[in-house]
């Protein structure tokens, strides 16, 4: 999903930094001239992440996926056909948030999902076969593809489950 406004998509274009300045030499002021076309929105944000992945992995992963969005030649189409500019939590909204594809609810969901775009990730060598193996490996490992249903009515399982995988303190 992508959006401007909305902030339950996975990529949001914000609505700042569509300024006549150019982001890159205010935050860098050693920068002596702009570079780029400042009458364009200069910032994404990734909102799918969290905080247990693995960071050099996730820009990795993300800079193939936008290349691979640059190159394919149906991006725009794909792009007007996932963008979002309602509330998708709202009622009336609801018919929008079934047309789009929703991420895996589990880890096990996550290996199949990168087993069957594993070509894209491979294609540059930017992740070698053996980590996208390992990877997949990792993510069936966890078994958790009906933990959606053992959760559900049972708040002691769920707080099992977080005290055996959150640490804090």
């Amino acid at each position: 999903m992508l959006g401007d406004r909305n902030r339950s998509v996975l990529v949001r274009v914000p609505l700042g930094w569509a300024a006549q300045s150019d982001m890159c030499v205010l935050a860098n002021p050693l920068e002596v001239e702009s570079h780029y076309d400042t009458s364009q929105k200069q910032t994404i944000e990734m909102r799918s992440p969290d905080g247990s992945a693995d960071i050099y992995q996730l820009l990795a992963g993300l800079a193939v996926a936008c290349r691979h969005g640059f190159e394919i030649e149906n991006a725009l189409d794909i792009a007007a056909k996932t963008y979002v500019n309602v509330n998708i939590h709202q009622k009336e909204n609801e018919d929008k948030l079934k047309s789009l594809a929703q991420l895996p609810e589990s880890c096990v969901a996550s290996a199949d999902c990168l087993q069957q775009q594993r070509a894209i990730f491979e294609q540059y060598n930017v992740f070698s076969p053996a980590m996208i193996e390992g990877i997949i490996r990792k993510l069936r490992s966890y078994e958790d593809k009906t933990l959606r249903a053992e959760l559900e009515g049972n708040p002691q399982a769920m707080l099992d489950l977080v005290n055996k995988y959150f640490h804090c303190g």
